[in-house]
């Protein structure tokens, strides 16, 4: 199925209560608000930010309930699907796009470590069940498993293989799938603190727990950098929130700073789910200093 997904999409948090559940009511008013007041161009739940991993069955499906139904067709909503085997991820992927999912978002199966032609069988039936468009998720440094350019191109051939969320952190990784296979599939950027370059580089958007903290700034930094090609004011723009983006992805503690920067701009969210633990006091000072900018 054709699609056209391009700008900035929040990998959303999954908002909990202080006991640890899922706050139903909380996830469809922050996903209005990235909506409403950010301007995001889509959203994603259970994705990493979402903490997908520490969801039971049917908590997945009724946050993605909850997320489609609170997005009400103004922006696609693609879901995560992810887990350890072929057989459970088609299950997901089937549940997604029968509960109105535009798309999916596919990382490698986490702790099995697929060869390359173990991975490409994995997603080719995966394709075949499915009939909405799939994003790649390639991020080694979470699954261990690195989905190379020559992987990527070999899976754009699939049906509904029409994107990639590149995640190394290797920038020539976004001029490359785009100089081979740019006709085949679509490059979103999926590392922050490499955001404006990868959209001078081709980049058609961008995939971030990030945009759950400062939406507003993101979809600007996008429309600058891609939309008008004002490159003095995107790299402005850009320089100013590196701080932050450089905080989240530098403390080993994404999905943790994600949230608690949430609160601190007036958005809280609650706490992740154990194993993860909320941020200390130095580090949420920390946080609190790399907002003040944004904070006003």
């Amino acid at each position: 199925m054709a699609a056209d997904f391009k700008g900035v999409f929040p990998a959303l948090v999954t908002p909990m209560t202080d006991e640890q559940e899922v706050d139903y009511e909380a996830l469809s008013s922050f996903v209005n608000h990235m909506i409403e007041e950010g301007g995001v161009h889509g959203v994603i739940p259970l994705g990493s930010t979402g903490e997908y991993y520490a969801l039971s069955d049917q908590e997945r499906l009724d946050v993605t309930a909850a997320t489609i139904d609170a997005a009400a067709g103004r922006v696609p909503v693609l879901v995560g699907t992810n887990g350890g085997s072929t057989r459970q991820i088609i299950e997901y992927s089937q549940q997604a796009q029968s509960q109105g999912a535009a798309g999916l978002l596919l990382a490698a199966p986490y702790y099995s470590l697929p060869t390359p032609g173990e991975l490409v069988e994995h997603f080719r039936a995966i394709d075949s069940e499915v009939d909405i468009p799939i994003m790649l998720y390639n991020y080694p440094g979470r699954t261990g498993v690195d989905m190379t350019p020559d992987v990527v191109g070999e899976l754009a051939d699939l049906d509904n293989v029409q994107y990639v969320k590149e995640s190394t952190g290797d920038l020539t990784r976004v001029s490359e799938i785009i100089r081979r296979f740019g006709d085949k599939i679509t490059v979103f950027c999926g590392c922050d603190t490499l955001a404006l370059e990868s959209f001078f580089m081709g980049a058609s958007g961008w995939v971030s727990g990030f945009f759950n903290v400062l939406p507003t700034e993101s979809v600007k930094l996008f429309e600058l950098a891609v939309e008008t090609n004002d490159l003095t004011a995107a790299r402005e723009l850009y320089y100013s929130i590196l701080p932050v983006l450089g905080l989240l992805e530098g403390g080993g503690k994404y999905t943790q700073f994600v949230k608690a920067a949430c609160g601190l701009m007036g958005r809280p969210v609650g706490p992740p789910r154990q194993p993860l633990a909320p941020p200390n006091a130095d580090e949420v000072s920390q946080l609190t200093e790399a907002l003040k900018p944004f904070s006003g």
